[in-house]
């Protein structure tokens, strides 16, 4: 009895120490926040595992013109880094991310060392354009945004929809994370590089499905599909509306008609949240078939498989238009 008295004290001392001992916490991942659902997306791969982050504007939302929620505002006030496209998508957020996010670090994708980027195209009808292999350098600085006039308008924002930039940035988005949160820096590399394959893979299906489509004539409703043309191998006709969505004025439409008359145009591009009538208008009486695509993946659930999906998507709906 005296040695199971004694046992049973053991324990109970001992189960005391235990409870007593502070036990090394895990750090927590970093408060992230992103602009728009594809930047979310290659985010999401990069922190599966470890966190997710914040998606500032809703998929549904035009990133051109958007106007912050209280809700949005928190998000802002919490985050430690905030990763975006830059100011050339989203002029309007500089002013809520000097006022709100002011101790967050700044990752802007436009901006990074090899990140493949084109120039913003202005007129109604292109023609089939090069790439001339530009290259928006870096800043190297992470910790204030530049004014939006200092010559952003000149590069067509809309990166994200040539996958190969996607690949490019998941390894940025690694580090700038490792850097935060270095607990976790081999999961965010891993995720990266996991996350690259998957684009391949994406653009291995992309591009067998747009084979049968090389020689489609077609135009956009939104001129945001440049990057994933040339990156296709595609050539549209011309946009109705410009690159920020803005709408087009009667000499705009009257060029396009021109085109569509000479190329013999036979598809358009909408958009779910743009107005067909202008599609017609601009067809008048030709006989077309319409395919929706959506560029921001608004349809596609959030997480780490959208940007594949997205890529995927666009390719699809092109095919459908042959």
């Amino acid at each position: 009895m005296i040695q199971s008295g004694a046992e049973e004290l053991l324990r109970s001392l001992l189960a005391v120490a235990l409870a007593s001992v502070v036990l090394p916490a895990w750090a927590e991942p970093p408060r992230v926040v992103t602009d728009i659902a594809a930047v979310h997306s290659l985010v999401s791969r990069v922190m599966e595992g470890v966190g997710e982050p914040e998606l500032l504007i809703p998929a549904g939302a035009s990133p051109h013109f958007y106007a912050l929620k209280p809700s949005d505002a928190r998000k802002l006030r919490d985050a430690q880094i905030v990763i975006k496209i830059g100011p050339q998508l989203s002029p309007w957020m500089d002013r809520p991310l000097t006022s709100l996010a002011q101790g967050a670090q700044r990752l802007r994708l436009l901006e990074q060392p090899g990140t493949i980027t084109l120039a913003a195209r202005t007129g109604a009808t292109f023609e089939p354009h090069e790439h001339h292999g530009d290259h928006h350098p870096g800043t190297g600085e992470e910790d204030h945004d530049h004014d939006h006039d200092h010559g952003h308008a000149a590069i067509d924002p809309h990166a994200w929809l040539d996958p190969e930039n996607g690949k490019i940035w998941l390894p940025l988005i690694a580090k700038a994370l490792s850097d935060l949160d270095p607990e976790h820096a081999a999961d965010y590399s891993a995720n990266a590089t996991a996350g690259a394959a998957e684009i391949d893979w994406a653009m291995a299906d992309t591009r067998a499905a747009l084979a049968s489509v090389q020689d489609l004539r077609f135009i956009v409703f939104h001129d945001a599909y440049q990057y994933f043309e040339h990156r296709f191998g595609l050539n549209a006709a011309g946009a109705i509306a410009l690159s920020d969505a803005s709408p087009p004025g009667p000499a705009r439409i009257a060029e396009l008609r021109e085109r569509v008359e000479a190329l013999d145009v036979t598809c358009a591009l909408t958009e779910p949240q743009f107005d067909l009538d202008l599609v017609r208008t601009v067809f008048d009486s030709h006989d077309i078939k319409t395919a929706v695509v959506d560029p921001a993946g608004s349809a596609l659930p959030l997480g780490p498989d959208m940007y594949p999906e997205l890529i995927r998507s666009v390719g699809a709906a092109l095919t459908s238009c042959n």
